[in-house]
């Protein structure tokens, strides 16, 4: 201990005050070159969702650190302290092309194995190190508590001990293999009023604690080397300038000796003053900021504050060792340059036995909501009719956080099986509806369709919801004086309302008197009361990833399903307000059906 904190003196005392900022300091990719990080001594960069260098092939992310790298390290006149590179490796090195995606967090929590989430991390900490990086901004460890909030399918679910559990084994297996972790979004993101993205989550200390805080201490415990802060406010003050949070609960009280880094230009929205708001992010206790575009301007700032007797050098001087320590723990000071480095797990990358993993996570959280007329399992033998809009795309299956941020990725862009390819891989009588909707349903060619519906990709914000009737308006209010920037947003989260396309594929089969096996995709429970009854079985696939032939494995009795709702799921009308009030949802937390029993399907 003594030789670390001389070490870290040691650099301290060479270092300017620009220069310590400069390590306080993270920037997009984009926004950047490797002679911006030499000349400002930056501390680290990101890539943002859908940002990649040249054809996005493992090498060319290889290439592009290995010269920031140098940068930062090589030169004789550069400071001399090696750079981080993180990414939002959520389900997956869901960045890059041809890395292997996994089911988004909330069906792993519908799985609810911390071993598969263990293997998961190891193998997306295979793939990040293949590329030359050192820092995945994961695990989410938000507790979900509204469907409405379009972040829900980066959560495990609603049930903090899960996700304390589940996160605790995707830190430890991510960082045993040799990537740092970050757990997020320090804290409340999950429970903000109507789970609206960003907003104000209204609690005591006492259940606070409980619900969203208790899940980060088995992370912490297992050394996470870092914490990013949440967007949200906690009874009316922005968690990025929260010192109690921050400085004296997650530091003093929690021991936590990381790096405690902002969200994506998360100071601005503290003061309408920039200087101010980086003043109130830095006394508060942030250690490093990600300020994407606007880095210089940060800095400026930030110095100027610390001229003026705003922000003391011993702040800075506490944030500077965090980080530097955070590298030497992590062993950044005596890794080799990225392209010596990144050989070790090039043959992983987006391998055969990744892809078993993800085939594996998609079988173990599907969950079985509705099972009548003996519709599942599907047996090889029968001909069925595969339909609905999401029968038959990747991008729709993977989600947001696939190759772009918002995940608007198609079958083209790649690798991977379609649920429909999954199914004809089986089944070699199975059809594909030619224009989706199942309008060629006919009991004499069909003994029964598999309707695949649901949501079509989102990341954040209100997610695969359109304003319509019912809607409430949330603009206008103040937060720290700040005008909240918050959208609109709808009540509703019925799936008839969103895609009607999707009840009409259904009862346009079914009145041909071909039974259907509805399978939902999608990021979170929705109110599908209609098409439940419209089925004669109802799938929860949630976002699967790429594997479809986990789904058809499924459906096809190769398994049984043994995925349990990972948070309620509600029926028509049930809202927070009514399940503030006691109104039961549709179908509880750890509700599933099994196969156990069920009969094969007959042949026609």
């Amino acid at each position: 201990m003594q030789q670390e904190e001389a070490f870290l003196a040691s650099w301290l005392e060479r270092m300017t005050l620009r220069q310590k900022i400069g390590q306080m300091t993270m920037v997009e990719r984009l926004h950047v070159t490797p002679a911006d990080v030499k000349e400002n001594a930056l501390g680290a960069l990101l890539s943002g969702g859908g940002s990649h260098p040249g054809d996005n092939s493992a090498q060319a992310w290889v290439e592009m650190n290995d010269r920031f790298w140098q940068a930062a390290v090589a030169d004789e006149d550069s400071l001399g302290v090696p750079i981080l590179f993180g990414v939002d490796a959520v389900h997956g090195h869901n960045n890059v092309q041809g890395a292997t995606i996994f089911p988004h967090n909330i069906g792993l929590g519908a799985a609810d194995d911390a071993q598969l989430v263990a293997d998961i991390a190891r193998a997306t900490a295979r793939e990040i190190l293949a590329t030359g990086l050192e820092w995945n901004f994961a695990p989410v460890l938000a507790v979900a508590e509204n469907c409405h909030w379009g972040r829900t399918y980066e959560s495990f679910g609603s049930d903090p001990q899960r996700v304390a559990k589940l996160g605790r084994r995707y830190v430890e297996a991510l960082q045993e293999e040799g990537v740092m972790g970050c757990v997020k979004h320090w804290v409340g993101d999950g429970g903000t009023k109507h789970g609206m993205d960003q907003g104000e989550t209204t609690l005591d200390w006492r259940a606070f604690e409980t619900t969203h805080v208790a899940p980060y201490y088995p992370a912490l415990e297992a050394g996470v080397l870092t914490v990013m802060v949440s967007f949200n406010s906690w009874n009316g003050e922005k968690c990025h300038g929260h010192r109690f949070l921050i400085t004296e609960l997650l530091k003093e009280r929690l021991g936590f000796a990381g790096i405690v880094v902002s969200d994506w230009d998360g100071v601005k929205y503290l003061d309408e003053d920039y200087g101010a708001a980086v003043r109130k992010s830095v006394n508060a206790g942030l250690d490093m900021f990600m300020v994407p575009e606007r880095w210089r301007e940060f800095m400026d700032a930030l110095e100027g504050q610390v001229r003026q007797g705003r922000v003391s050098v011993s702040r800075i001087d506490e944030a500077v060792r965090r980080i530097l320590r955070t590298k030497l723990r992590y062993g950044l000071f005596d890794s080799p340059r990225p392209a010596r480095r990144a050989g070790v797990g090039a043959d992983s990358f987006g391998c055969q036995a990744h892809g078993d993993i993800a085939r594996r996570a998609v079988k173990k959280s599907l969950v079985l909501l509705k099972n009548e007329q003996s519709a599942l399992p599907l047996a090889p033998h029968q001909r069925i009719l595969v339909a609905g809009k999401n029968a038959h795309n990747l991008g729709h299956q993977c989600g947001g956080w696939t190759l772009s941020w918002q995940g608007e990725s198609g079958n083209g862009s790649l690798d991977g099986t379609t649920i429909w390819e999954g199914i004809r891989a089986l089944a070699p009588r199975a059809e594909l509806s030619a224009d989706l909707s199942g309008a060629e349903a006919d009991p004499k060619r069909h003994d029964v369709a598999v309707a695949v519906i649901g949501e079509k990709p989102y990341a954040e914000g209100l997610g695969d919801i359109r304003p319509g009737d019912e809607v409430l308006v949330e603009t206008g209010s103040r937060v720290n004086g700040l005008l909240n920037p918050l959208e609109p947003y709808a009540k509703s989260l019925k799936l008839a309302q969103t895609h009607p396309e999707d009840l009409a594929c259904i009862r346009r089969i079914a009145a041909k008197g071909v039974p259907v096996v509805a399978l939902l995709i999608s990021g979170r429970p929705l109110v599908v009361d209609e098409e439940l009854e419209a089925a004669a079985a109802f799938v929860a696939a949630w976002l699967p990833g790429a594997q479809g032939q986990g789904v058809a494995e499924a459906l096809l009795g190769k398994c049984d399903f043994t995925g349990r709702l990972p948070l309620p799921w509600p029926g028509s009308g049930v809202g927070a307000a009514e399940r503030a009030s006691g109104h039961e949802p549709l179908f509880p937390v750890g509700y599933g059906l099994s196969l156990a029993g069920a009969k094969i399907g007959s042949q026609k």
